[in-house]
């Protein structure tokens, strides 16, 4: 098999253990933003002129920024058209800081972060290692990026940083793929688009203006930039290998898929085969997707693939790679080989049976239920306003909820966990213990209503344990180390779902299991750290020795 060789050698195979077969544990979850102090909405500016850029926002980050031990949510939002321009109060980013107890303070002006031009996505993560947590925004001919002061503010460094505008980024994420300790850049660019040459397109038979399809558009290749440690990126796009291969891309996702200890880059295009970027060591990568079969699904063809998470769905060892599309794609899932391949397992897994009406944005694996076995959930909404003039569907959807059973299948939890009750217009999302009490809630942006907070009310019984890590000789967030507990093996990365980011540790969930357990850590730098007798239902902070 020609693809076995494609990452070069990967070790051999992780041992399974898999749980008994039953139904998962009733989910629930309550939507608690309006409650919470959160009325964040996400406003576009399109009428019937369709401007293309509203066609795809936006993203939303969740992280601490300042230091609380409670993880605050910050909401990307637009700007006026064809402007581009912050013009009013209302299309300023929001941040919303943790108070506990399910409360948030809405602290956008103190904290600097109202933010400038039509923005889309976020990526939080501390890249100056100075233990504050800093704020990427990607957006629309003009990027952010947002340094932590530490004191409760943020100041704007993009010019000194070096960090270019100019592309649509609708989407970035932050790595070590040098694993010099300093944590790097990607942004992912969608295509060549301008206010000032837009065009709506129309519906021949209904004579309606509807969105262009991104074929109307050219491809653009992403961007990376090295962190050099001071303070300041170069754009090594060119030299590494990443300019040199255009796509429409819409979500970055990384892991070690080959498990050699170095980071690789999966991004998702809309229409477009997808990109796998094999980290080769020297500062370059080698774009590998059709080989390792990630490029399009089985079926040949390429698909609206939106956003994307990667994760060890069934608990083998090896990351495996999720993302979602639009209506009649399905949403793919891909298994790890172990061999340096994909295989594709959205038929045997279930999925594509639960998603082939869906239209999907953001995409999650997380354990919502904390049975030790990660589920997914999705965001979701079709992309055309106007689809229920063309054909039985809507526009606005409820976001989904599939529960892994142990046994490499899903079970739709959509309309028992109470996610059904709520239909709106969905795009970013994140994941994170909002209160502490070790169940993960989840956060939704949607366009033209209200943010959704949706809170984990499941019962508690299962045992569960999150850990934060403190890079020393690595990066100082960890990212990309791995972190092994029991038959769980998760690797650190902030890049999740679409055009978001969701920094707040890594999360266990344990079942049943004993108070106690065994964690081990793979650093970036690679060192390895065992730490014994860890005791479960509490959030650790582990520092690289």
């Amino acid at each position: 098999m020609v693809a076995a060789a494609i990452f070069g050698a990967a070790g051999g195979p992780a041992a399974q253990r898999r749980a008994p077969a039953q139904q998962p544990p009733r989910v629930q979850l309550r939507d608690v933003a309006a409650e919470a102090g959160v009325r964040f909405v996400r406003h576009v500016g399109s009428t019937s002129e369709k401007f293309y850029v509203d066609s795809v926002p936006g993203g939303l980050a969740i992280f601490d920024y300042n230091g609380d031990g409670r993880p605050d949510i910050f909401f990307t939002d637009g700007a006026a058209l064809p402007s581009l321009e912050k013009r009013m109060p209302e299309h300023a980013n929001r941040l919303y800081r943790n108070e506990g107890n399910m409360r948030f303070t809405d602290v956008t002006d103190a904290a600097g972060v109202a933010g400038v031009g039509y923005a889309m996505g976020a990526a939080a993560a501390d890249y100056d290692n100075d233990g504050h947590v800093d704020l990427f925004v990607a957006g629309m001919r003009r990027n952010q990026l947002l340094r932590n002061r530490g004191d409760g503010r943020f100041e704007d460094v993009t010019t000194r940083a070096g960090i270019g505008s100019g592309e649509w980024a609708v989407a970035a994420g932050w790595l070590d793929y040098d694993n010099d300790g300093f944590l790097d850049l990607f942004v992912v660019d969608y295509v060549q688009w301008s206010p000032e040459t837009n065009r709506a397109c129309r519906d021949e038979v209904r004579n309606i203006a509807i969105f262009c399809h991104p074929r109307t558009f050219q491809d653009v290749p992403n961007r990376l930039y090295r962190n050099r440690g001071d303070g300041t990126f170069e754009d090594v796009s060119a030299r590494a290998g990443i300019w040199a291969h255009a796509g429409k891309g819409m979500s970055v996702a990384f892991g070690d898929f080959d498990r050699d200890g170095r980071v690789d880059i999966f991004v998702t295009n809309d229409t477009v085969p997808n990109y796998l970027f094999h980290n080769n060591g020297d500062g370059t990568f080698r774009e590998i997707a059709l080989g390792a079969g990630v490029s399009v699904p089985d079926t040949g063809r390429a698909v609206s693939a939106m956003g994307a998470d990667v994760q060890d769905y069934d608990n083998d060892g090896w990351d495996d790679i999720l993302f979602t599309a639009l209506a009649g794609d399905t949403f793919p899932l891909f298994r790890n080989d172990r061999h340096g391949a994909f295989v594709e397992a959205t038929q045997t897994s279930g999925v594509a049976r639960l998603t082939v009406k869906a239209s999907g944005w953001c995409a999650i694996a997380a354990d919502v239920d904390n049975d030790g076995w990660p589920d997914i959930f999705t965001a979701n909404s079709h992309v055309n306003d106007r689809i229920g003039d063309f054909e039985a569907a809507q526009w606005m959807q409820a976001n989904s909820l599939f529960m892994n059973d142990g046994h490499g299948r899903f079970i739709d939890a959509t309309a028992a966990s109470g996610l059904a009750q709520r239909v709106a217009v969905h795009r970013g999302c994140g994941v994170a213990d909002l209160d502490g009490d070790g169940r993960l809630e989840l956060v939704v942006l949607s366009l033209g209503s209200p943010a959704e907070i949706w809170k984990n009310e499941s019962a508690p019984e299962n045992r569960w344990l999150n850990v934060r890590l403190v890079g020393t000789k690595s990066n100082r967030d960890g990212l990309g180390a791995r972190v092994i507990v029991g038959h769980q093996r998760r690797t650190m990365s902030t890049a999740r779902g679409y055009a978001s980011s969701s920094h707040a540790g890594v999360h266990f969930g344990l079942g049943s299991g004993t108070a106690t357990v065994r964690v081990e850590v793979e650093w970036p730098s690679g060192t390895r750290q065992v730490v014994e007798s860890v005791k479960t239902n509490q959030t650790i902070e582990l520092r690289e020795r």
